[in-house]
């Protein structure tokens, strides 16, 4: 046997431990009662362990140099590429620390959920503190490996290739651009009447339309499934897709949105190429890819006037239960809704012009926090200090909607916050690219036909895995590397043109 086929082999089985790592991942979110999850948070610990240990295996170490040495087609290559990828992270990483970090998060994560709704930042600070130690300590040891600093380090394990110098550039760009085009856009805004719409907004009926609407982007139900749980998600396998959205019974666009956003990231999923499941390079390429995805579903196809033509019939019936001439439930004002912009502090309802500056506000604290220019204790300040100047709102004691609201720091996820952003520009560009090659993609949109968009994202992104770094594979499919002048140019032109 090959020394390719060996790691071949070797990873077939570490992937089969992941996915049962993601799918009790996802039921600890979302149907675990509480009562689990100290055990839940051993065990999930214990299985990392045991991946950790088998990535950062000595025989897997030497079969990377024999195996570079062979006759390898380009997808092998690319393999062998993300398995060293994995392999330098695993070994740089002691089992010890991961094991402390992963009980870390599991208790800082499930402690969340409940404290989140008390407000109560005291119990939380502790739990987070001990999380923010041992991903400074994660991010030294990668360090040492990748040369890319502490926090670099980690932000280099959800966007490969990524920089805080090219982080700041970007976003730079943005926060100059930014404040005066919210503003703008709100003045332009106010003249335009919105007419509120009420209905029958219950779980049930918000449920059975996202489903709806899963169904028409092209959502594999014999390949996943639409859950609640505190935060919306998508986890599971590509196999196996778990998505999540929660639910508000007064406005019905917040879990709707939440559900098109996470079908996105599902759809993704579903279309990684099946000959390549289990193998690192069958995985999607990035975080910011991924976000990319959701994003593009989300903010870009979906808020169309084309789509609202698409939904408003079906919104009505949902909600109404029949059709309506009432003008609140016309294609028109459901547009203006969809589209209505405002400075409002939570992240995830945000709309697509304030949103960037939600990511950026997290991304600079991050940053700071890992790198120990701030401590835990200094978080409500600094994000009521950027709220304040960044959208002109104050969390001052407001810790629910301020520095409570995102699941992300409890959970260890450092380095991720930016990721959005970078979707987002990468889906401007991705939309625009798509809407070049198909000229029909409104007119299809409108009847709700998605099948053309979503195997131009199939070809050009979806069975692509990890075949490519992120600047080829943006550059194959729109013209170009990554750049914020499609994104800025498609926020002028919905909101000012």
């Amino acid at each position: 046997m090959s020394a390719y086929q060996e790691l071949h082999d070797h990873f077939e089985k570490i992937g089969d431990l992941r996915h049962v790592s993601a799918i009790a991942g996802w039921d600890e979110a979302a149907m675990m009662p509480p009562g689990g999850g100290e055990a839940r948070g051993r065990a999930l610990s214990t299985l990392g362990v045991v991946i950790h240990e088998m990535v950062a295996d000595p025989k897997v170490v030497a079969g990377i140099e024999t195996a570079a040495t062979e006759d390898l087609d380009a997808w092998q290559a690319a393999n062998v590429r993300e398995i060293r990828r994995a392999v330098r992270e695993a070994t740089a990483i002691p089992a010890d620390l991961l094991r402390a970090s992963s009980l870390a998060t599991s208790r800082s994560e499930q402690a969340w959920r409940r404290l989140r709704g008390e407000n109560n930042w005291e119990a939380m600070r502790p739990l987070l503190e001990e999380v923010v130690q041992r991903q400074r300590e994660i991010g030294d040891v990668l360090d040492g490996a990748t040369g890319l600093g502490r926090y670099g380090s980690l932000l280099d394990t959800f966007e490969p290739g990524a920089t805080t110098a090219m982080i700041d550039e970007l976003f730079g760009e943005l926060k100059s651009m930014l404040p005066g085009l919210v503003d703008e856009v709100i003045e332009r805004q106010s003249s335009e009447a919105c007419l509120p719409v009420s209905g029958d907004f219950s779980i049930e009926n918000q449920r059975a339309l996202g489903m709806e609407v899963m169904a028409a982007i092209g959502f594999d139900f014999d390949h996943g499934r639409l859950d609640v749980s505190h935060h919306p998600f998508c986890g599971g396998v590509p196999s196996d897709v778990r998505i999540t959205t929660r639910y508000n019974t007064d406005n019905f666009i917040e879990a709707l949105m939440g559900v098109i956003h996470e079908t996105g990231h599902a759809m993704y999923e579903q279309g990684l190429p099946d000959a390549w499941a289990n193998q690192p390079v069958g995985e999607a390429l990035s975080a910011g890819t991924h976000e990319s995805q959701s994003l593009l579903m989300e903010m870009q196809a979906c808020r169309t006037p084309e789509f609202l033509q698409f939904l408003a019939p079906r919104a009505q019936r949902a909600f109404l239960g029949q059709e309506t001439n009432d003008p609140a439930w016309s294609a028109d004002n459901l547009y203006r809704l969809y589209t209505r912009v405002r400075k409002s502090f939570i992240r995830v309802d945000a709309d697509e012009v304030t949103y960037p500056l939600h990511v950026i506000l997290r991304y600079e604290i991050e940053r700071d926090l890992i790198g120990g220019k701030i401590e835990v204790s200094h978080l409500p300040d600094a994000w009521n200090e950027k709220m304040t100047a960044y959208l002109g709102l104050s969390t001052a004691g407001n810790f629910t909607d301020g520095v409570l609201q995102d699941v992300h720091w409890p959970a260890g996820l450092f380095g991720y916050f930016p990721t959005y952003t970078l979707g987002a520009l990468t889906a401007a560009q991705l939309f625009a690219a798509a809407r070049r090659d198909l000229p029909e993609l409104p007119a299809d949109i409108s009847a709700g036909r998605f099948g053309s968009l979503v195997e131009w994202l199939r070809t050009n992104v979806h069975r692509k895995g990890s075949l490519l770094g992120f600047d080829e594979l943006l550059t194959e499919a729109t013209g170009s590397t990554l750049s914020a002048v499609p994104y800025l140019d498609h926020i002028r032109a919905r909101y000012l043109g």
